[in-house]
């Protein structure tokens, strides 16, 4: 009777504890991305020659994505940026991701987008070890972002597109970052994604934690 009131007792706390939203107080993970491209598979082809497949070099956090061994180089008017990494698998649209320091590095004046929506961004030239493609759009800054499953959604009190704060409460730079995009899929895991310009702005390394605050919808 006794073992039986004790497994109760474990029941209910656990319960309690997801009642309480656990994962909320800890907070958002970060993950620092770097520059980086997505190649379609015709473009993948064109770089690396004929039939070419991308080899996995290690996977990411997010489902079925991974960083590949396979490296390009970026060319705009001022510069170039060699060893930018491709990112797997293939995607129907080829995409250069950069940052701001990145971008003046190149000449370029990539706009703040979304992953994907790529139509009338910078161009950018993308040399690799069998040809050159020449975009007359592709470059962006990648828009600070959430990954999240439906069910981190629902404990969060967000849903998709909506637009959160996140703040970086370390004790050298605080900092708060303001239009952060949740972007909800069905398998996500908890991430939000900054550029290296971002993260060098509150001092923030990969695996990090910040707290999840509410746009204020008065100040929209």
């Amino acid at each position: 009777m006794v073992k039986h009131n004790s497994h109760l007792v474990i029941i209910e706390e656990i319960l309690s504890q997801l009642g309480k939203g656990g994962h909320k107080e800890e907070g958002i993970p970060i993950g620092v991305s770097a520059r980086h491209c997505h190649l379609s598979p015709e473009t993948l082809e064109l770089l690396f020659g004929k039939g070419y497949q991308l080899t996995k070099k290690s996977d990411l956090l997010q489902p079925g994505q991974f960083s590949a061994n396979e490296t390009v180089t970026i060319v705009g008017p001022k510069g170039s940026i060699q060893n930018v990494r491709i990112l797997g698998p293939t995607r129907k649209l080829t995409q250069v991701e950069v940052s701001k320091t990145d971008s003046i590095r190149l000449g370029l004046t990539p706009p703040i987008r979304e992953s994907g929506n790529i139509k009338g961004s910078a161009p950018i030239t993308i040399v690799g070890p069998k040809g050159s493609i020449y975009l007359s759009e592709g470059l962006i800054i990648a828009q600070a972002h959430i990954h999240m499953s439906p069910i981190d959604a629902e404990h969060f009190g967000v849903r998709d597109g909506e637009f959160v704060q996140v703040e970086i409460n370390n004790d050298v730079r605080p900092l708060r970052f303001k239009k952060v995009k949740i972007r909800l899929s069905q398998n996500a895991v908890l991430e939000m994604h900054v550029d290296t310009d971002e993260a060098n702005a509150s001092l923030v390394k990969t695996g990090e934690k910040g707290r999840l605050v509410k746009e204020d919808k008065r100040n929209d």
